[in-house]
């Protein structure tokens, strides 16, 4: 896996040069600084998760004029570790923010990552998403009971697709494996490019299950294609009509924290700016609606704040990893 991941690096060489023609595009003339023109890095390819939350981001920010010229750049690869490779590159620059989450933290381990994400500057905890469990609308499940009975009768057969390897998907397997007493190793795990593949697989039945953020799956769900057995919160969440994991008897509960941060050698100054931008951009009506319509439950948490949290995520996903043996 760590040869694929070298050589999808390899094959991304181009990365740097896009994204540094991304950011200086976003600067005119003399005027420098995030009110001027702020990009958004995203370490992933466009419409996933990350990629939603810079676009809300910027859309905020242009409404009310928070940042004269936001811009999202996408930079994709081994589970955001080569955007975090490009965003380490950019030591000093007061006007980049990359979109992260706990997706990241697992990819670093998995990936054996030379960069490490509490290298950079935190500026803000923005919200939660959870990792939701579902099947096809015709599937024999019809409990997250059921299907707890057959992956503990034999979990080679009840095959979870999910996103990268290492990722909030791949870990809430791991941990459900764990609860029930089903060896980490023996679990099934299908890794997919994106949320539309693994809904693709699931509908053709190609695998029994699937694991990723509500949201991925929510058309299907409403369209009633997919139904929702389980949710990873530790309660349950306003319009999501399923049970959590702890609901349901089982001691799980894994958020996929959205943040973001910035290269590392800002100056304090320049950090707390960073964070009056976001401030005043979650405080507008159009974040407010859009923590509502991906139903993510919001959690600010800004500068050392969030640091604290960050080390406490990292802490804990490593070890989480490890333990799982990935």
């Amino acid at each position: 896996m760590r040869r694929g991941i070298r050589a999808a690096v390899a094959l991304l060489v181009c990365v740097p040069l896009v994204v540094a023609a991304g950011i200086q595009a976003n600067r005119s003339g003399n005027v420098h600084g995030a009110r001027s023109g702020l990009t958004l890095l995203v370490p992933a390819a466009p419409g996933g998760g990350w990629d939603t939350v810079a676009r809300e981001l910027q859309a905020a920010m242009r409404e009310h004029g928070i940042v004269t010229n936001p811009r999202v750049v996408n930079a994709g690869g081994a589970a955001g570790t080569i955007g975090l490779g490009q965003l380490m590159e950019m030591h000093g620059q007061d006007d980049v923010l990359m979109v992260t989450g706990t997706v990241m933290i697992g990819g670093i381990e998995v990936n054996d990552s030379a960069y490490r994400l509490e290298e950079t500057t935190p500026v803000a905890h923005l919200a939660d998403d959870y990792v939701a469990l579902v099947v096809p609308a015709d599937s024999p499940f019809e409990t997250v009971d059921d299907f707890v009975a057959a992956f503990e009768e034999n979990p080679g057969q009840v095959s979870i697709g999910g996103g990268s390897v290492g990722g909030t998907d791949h870990l809430t397997a791991g941990l459900l494996a764990q609860e029930v007493g089903v060896d980490p190793a023996d679990v099934n795990y299908i890794p997919f490019a994106g949320g539309g593949e693994a809904v693709n697989a699931l509908l053709s039945h190609s695998v029994a299950a699937g694991m990723s953020g509500y949201n991925e799956f929510a058309d299907q769900i409403e369209a009633g294609s997919l139904r929702i057995l389980a949710l990873s919160a530790p309660e349950p969440v306003p319009g999501i009509g399923a049970p959590t994991f702890m609901e349901a008897g089982y001691d799980l509960y894994l958020p996929n924290f959205r943040g973001v941060v910035a290269p590392p050698g800002i100056s304090p100054e320049d950090a707390a700016e960073l964070e009056a931008i976001i401030e005043e951009t979650v405080a507008t009506p159009e974040w407010a609606d859009a923590v509502d319509r991906n139903k993510w439950v919001p959690n600010l948490q800004t500068g050392q704040e969030f640091g604290d949290f960050l080390d406490g995520e990292i802490g804990r996903i490593t070890d989480v990893v490890k333990e799982l043996g990935l």
